[in-house]
């Protein structure tokens, strides 16, 4: 072989040489496998940091929302349960009159209770049926009353009554009494509802005031048409008159309620809550009466 290629190789190896050695110099003695495996691993605690970072920001994200979702619930729990208020208000307080025409004449005796004199929509309500063209009785004597009552499930409803206004202020003190001792009465309404026949409010058990009417089929005019007699939970406390060797018991469905000596719900005695407060207030009990018995009969003479 030709000296001078000779020297030419090994010059060009030892250039080799040098350039490796100059290279693993400059990477830390680093080899190139090292290199591979270092930057592999570093690729892995990126990916390892990445991943973590992704699942952190899964789990704020899910956390986040998670706290929207029950936020939300709450807030939608909250509004039905208002809704449910409101309506159980309104379902409460629905039948009540627009009386902006009387509101100045308002007697508020406490929360669900006060009376006013007759609104405009109950004067159309209640002509010619409670409240006939001829009736003696004038408007102005008689006064629309609100009343809160507890009624046979024990849920607090509101019922309405006319009576005279000689006996508004013994109405409100009354019932007030009657619904803070939880006495349960089925439903007080007007008489209107009831086409102001008195058998089918009895009837219906319904405790009820006005009603310009006679005493039974004669000529005489009830307490009920002045506004100055109340009839309490009627079915359970019937009317019972002696008539030609006949009784008679009103309304039909309450023979089963005429022994006063047999023990039942709603029974009005002596020792019932509403009689001692009716005498309390001056009202005569027509279970005292001795022609005939009207136990859910209390009245008042006006002064």
């Amino acid at each position: 072989m030709n000296n001078k290629y000779v020297k030419d190789l090994i010059l060009l190896l030892g250039v080799i040489i040098f350039c490796a050695i100059a290279a693993r110099h400059l990477a830390g003695h680093e080899t190139l496998e090292d290199y591979a495996n270092s930057h592999s691993s570093e690729k892995t605690q990126e990916n390892t940091a990445s991943s973590a970072s992704s699942e952190e920001s899964t789990d704020v994200s899910e956390s986040s929302s998670s706290s929207y979702a029950a936020t939300d619930k709450a807030l939608l729990s909250a509004t039905e349960s208002s809704t449910e208020s409101v309506n159980s208000d309104v379902t409460l307080a629905q039948d009540l009159p627009y009386d902006k025409d009387v509101y100045d004449t308002r007697v508020m005796y406490s929360e669900g209770f006060y009376y006013e004199d007759i609104p405009d929509s109950i004067v159309s309500k209640i002509t010619d049926v409670s409240y006939p063209h001829d009736c003696k009785i004038p408007l102005d004597d008689l006064r629309y009353c609100v009343i809160s009552y507890i009624d046979f499930d024990g849920a607090s409803q509101i019922g309405e009554m006319i009576c005279n206004k000689a006996i508004a202020d013994d109405v409100m003190d009354i019932f007030h009494e009657l619904y803070e001792n939880d006495y349960q009465i089925e439903s007080i309404k007007l008489i209107d509802e009831f086409g102001a026949d008195d058998n089918t409010s009895m009837e219906a058990n319904n405790t009820s005031c006005f009603n310009y009417r006679p005493i039974g089929n004669g000529h005489k005019l009830s307490k009920h048409a002045q506004g100055l007699a109340i009839d309490i939970n009627p079915l359970y406390n019937p009317q019972i008159k002696y008539k030609n060797g006949a009784t008679v018991i009103a309304p039909s469905g309450g023979e089963k309620y005429a022994n006063r000596n047999a023990d039942f719900p709603y029974k009005i005695d002596k020792d019932d809550l509403a009689y001692k407060l009716f005498k309390e207030h001056g009202f005569s009990w027509g279970g005292n009466w001795n022609s005939s018995k009207d136990y859910q009969h209390f009245e008042k003479k006006k002064k």
